[in-house]
Formats: structure tokens, sequence, C-alpha cells
């Protein structure tokens, strides 16, 4: 595992990063993109299943955010995977940083689970939200809004 981590740290990418402030700011400043993707497009989307703005049609509203997530999500998982690779032993020894990594992995999990059976999909097609589609709507604000104070949070420890 440690022969993993030192390579982590040791790949150009993870070198470029640590010689250039300048690459860095471009780097961290897509990772904030990222974030504000996933959370602008998430929580409205989990506010509109959850009763809120009635009037926005969630046949039209819901694919476009929940592919506006998806891009944020990608985006902020290669750029955070990228910034990780500049000071691997600090992050992985930082409970901030761990918590963070678990509550990312519930929240994805929730999004798998929205898009099965009763869940987002369901409400997309049917125009109705489902009990299902609220529970975890209500969690994955929950969990969206964990992940970012987690994240936030890392810089503290």
């Amino acid at each position: 595992m440690d022969a993993l981590l030192e390579a982590i740290g040791n790949w150009p990418g993870a070198v470029v990063l640590r010689d250039s402030g300048t690459a860095y700011l471009f780097v961290n400043a897509a990772h904030i993109l990222g974030i504000g993707l996933v959370l602008g497009a998430i929580l409205p989307l989990d506010l509109r299943l959850l009763g809120l703005f009635r009037q926005a049609p969630l046949p039209v509203l819901g694919p476009f955010l929940s592919r506006a997530a998806a891009v944020g999500v990608a985006l902020a998982i290669l750029t955070g995977l990228w910034l990780f690779s500049v000071n691997v032993p600090d992050y992985v020894g930082n409970p901030a940083f761990l918590a963070k990594l678990a509550l990312l992995a519930l929240a994805l999990g929730n999004v798998a689970l929205q898009h099965g059976p009763g869940g987002f999909g369901a409400a997309v097609a049917s125009g109705t939200v489902p009990p299902l589609a609220r529970l975890l709507a209500a969690l994955s604000a929950v969990l969206w809004l964990s992940v970012l104070v987690a994240g936030r949070w890392i810089g503290f420890l």
C-alpha cells in the first residue's frame, strides 16, 4: 500500500502541481467549479423532488440537472484525485479527508439508488414523486452538503 501511495505522489501530474503554483491554482479552481456544478444542480433537483418549486416541470428539469450534476461529479473527482496526489501522506492521515471519502461514497451510492426503481426515474417518467424518491432526495441533499463541509474541514486539521 505504501508503494502505491508513493507512486501516486510521484506521478508527473503531482510533480507539476508541486512545482507550479499557477498549475495548482487552475486545478484547484476546476475542483471548485466541479463542486459548484454538483451542488448547483443537485440541490435544486432535490428540492424539487421534495415538493418545492412544483411549477418547474420535473420531466424537463430533472434530466438536465442530473446530467449537469454528473459532469460536476466527474470534474470534482478527477481534479480531487489530482490534488490528492500532491500531498498523499497528509491526506491519508487526515480524518476530515477520510470522512469526505466515506461521505462521497455514500452520496454516490445514493445516486445509484435514486436511479433505481421508484426513484428519480420514476418521478421524471410519471411527473409525480414517489415516497422513496422524496426520501432519497432528502438524503442526497444532506450527503452532498456533508461532503462539502468535510472537504472544507480538511484544511483545518
